[in-house]
């Protein structure tokens, strides 16, 4: 681990997490993964295909609904990484976790924070990701590429965040995902 890593690691583990929790909702996982290139640190994130039942060429991290054989939702993130672009469990290590996030399609997602080696052979499902994207992690720390809107919704009015990054435009719970991350990169030294 260098500097960085370390001191993502220790952030995460001196906080305190929110926890969500509610019958009527369902459990999820992602990975956020994060690597080296060079001198720089990425974040790897997958646009998906227009083949999928929900969230149709939106811009999301691997995850998905916890299984009962999972056990754990941190084994949901890295089952999910595997089968979506073939990112190997033993090839992650876990550097903590943030809050989770509720969805206004009902899902409570856990967000693990996971560092891999790069260059990576991926394999992604052609059913599932169109594109695997790497952004510098740089640029999400970056407020000049953030923005926030007010939507109603559900009976009030919430904030809705989105990054700009190239041509891609990252919104909703992964957009909230990166945001509570750079604000935690940020805030502690």
């Amino acid at each position: 681990m260098d500097r960085l890593d370390k001191r993502i690691h220790r952030i995460l583990a001196a906080r305190e997490k929110k926890v969500i929790r509610g019958d009527h909702l369902t459990p999820a996982a992602i990975l956020l993964p994060l690597f080296r290139k060079g001198t720089e640190h990425h974040v790897l994130l997958t646009k998906r295909t227009e083949k999928v039942k929900t969230h149709k060429g939106e811009i999301s991290f691997p995850g998905g609904a916890y299984d009962q054989e999972d056990k754990t939702l941190e084994k949901t993130a890295l089952r999910e990484s595997f089968e979506e672009i073939g990112l190997r469990e033993e090839d992650v290590e876990i550097l903590g976790c943030l809050d989770d996030v509720a969805t206004l399609t009902r899902y409570i997602i856990r967000p693990f924070v996971g560092l891999f080696p790069y260059p990576y052979p991926f394999v992604p499902n052609e059913e599932e990701i169109e594109e695997i994207i790497q952004l510098p992690l740089q640029s999400l720390v970056d407020k000049d590429r953030f923005e926030k809107k007010r939507i109603s919704a559900e009976g009030g009015e919430r904030p809705v965040y989105f990054y700009h990054c190239g041509k891609h435009v990252i919104w909703g719970a992964t957009a909230r995902i990166l945001k509570q991350f750079s604000d935690l990169l940020r805030s502690t030294p």
